[in-house]
């Protein structure tokens, strides 16, 4: 999209509004000039006389007397403040979000079959298709309408993939797995391959057969060089409206719930079931065969060892310090045991000594 002008602009919001695309509580409005033309966004700081910034937060309302921006999306509260054309909403930061959708150079596909793909003639194709160079598509998959698969992307025997899914380059879909309706997946993930299961027998490790799959739900976001393992007997579940940041690896039979988000880095163990609405922030590691209810909020880097039943916000480990002082705390936190002996022995020491006090 190369430009707008304001008023096209806020006719895209209303129509979608009134589809119900967008949950605003009002219209959006354009206080100014209609005609203004807009050829991109930018942040406050950044922004020049023909882009669109936005207010989201208004104690930084003074930074509207100094950028350069051409128009704001601003709520009614904030208008006054800004001397130029703005687009008058309820959620300033939801609609900036919605319009960097139409403001993507790069959202623009070339429907159609690459020659150098390789699609199975049993598989189904869907209309309104773009499936570029080098893309697998085996036996008996079933592509979507309106589905975008970039570049070598592989999808397995008796996959489905929801209308309107995007796929990023080198994305890997495994045998049997379901994606929902416009999940977006980027670039190196892998989605199904075997769960982390083995058993032992005479000291040797034997590979026990991954029989279930993946399902993914509607609206969820997977990123890059992301992992999600494949059920050992029931399937591994990831609910609708979830977001998976980049390289976070999930174990088979793993359960998550709807709009809950995982920050990069972070691992989940086999079979653990996590809540919907919850947040898991960087790094944090989550043992196996555990359950976290709805609504909790993991800091980043957090250990994960048992069973969280009550919402909140939950944290583990130490905050950072200077190198010295942290290698006199470790120091200290090896002879906890010792002190805490110590510490006993002089209560008990007390006690007595209060009772020949109290016989006198």
């Amino acid at each position: 999209m190369s430009s707008l002008t304001l008023g096209e602009i806020v006719k895209h919001l209303n129509q979608r509004i009134a589809e119900g695309a967008f949950p605003l509580s009002t219209p959006a409005a354009v206080s100014g000039d209609e005609s203004l033309v807009i050829t991109g966004l930018a942040s406050l700081s950044q922004a020049g006389p023909t882009q669109l910034s936005f207010l989201a937060n208004s104690q930084y309302r003074g930074q509207l007397q100094t950028t350069g921006a051409g128009a704001m999306i601003l709520t009614e509260a904030d208008r006054e403040a800004f001397v130029g054309s703005a687009i008058v909403v309820s959620d300033p930061y939801y609609v900036f979000a919605q319009l960097t959708h139409l403001f993507d150079p790069f959202n623009a596909v070339e429907v159609g079959i690459h020659p150098t793909a390789v699609v199975s003639p049993h598989a189904t194709i869907g209309e309104n298709v773009s499936i570029g160079p080098f893309v697998v598509i085996e036996d008996h998959a079933q592509i979507g309408d309106g589905a975008v698969l970039i570049s070598s992307v592989h999808i397995g025997r008796d996959s489905v993939i929801g209308n309107k899914c995007w796929l990023g380059h080198g994305v890997t879909i495994h045998h049997g797995c379901i994606l929902g309706q416009r999940t977006r997946i980027h670039a190196g993930a892998v989605i199904g391959a075997e769960g982390f299961g083995f058993a032992t027998a005479e000291g040797r490790w034997h590979r026990i057969v991954q029989l279930g799959r993946v399902v993914i739900g509607d609206d969820v976001r997977i990123g890059a060089n992301t992992t999600i393992d494949r059920g050992a007997l029931d399937d591994t579940i990831i609910a609708d409206g979830v977001i998976i940041d980049n390289q976070v690896q999930i174990a088979h039979n793993v359960k998550i719930g709807a709009h809950t988000a995982l920050a990069a880095g972070t691992g989940v163990a086999g079979s653990t079931t996590i809540g919907s609405h919850c947040i898991l922030g960087g790094l944090v590691g989550v043992a196996g065969h555990l359950e976290i209810t709805d609504r909790v909020h993991i800091t980043a880097m957090s250990m994960i060892t048992r069973s969280i039943k009550e919402s909140g916000s939950y944290s583990s480990g130490s905050a950072f310090e200077k190198t010295a002082d942290w290698r006199k705390s470790a120091v200290r936190v090896r002879h906890l045991g010792e002190m805490a002996a110590q510490i006993k022995g002089l209560q008990l020491a007390l006690e007595r000594l209060e009772l020949q006090l109290g016989n006198q």
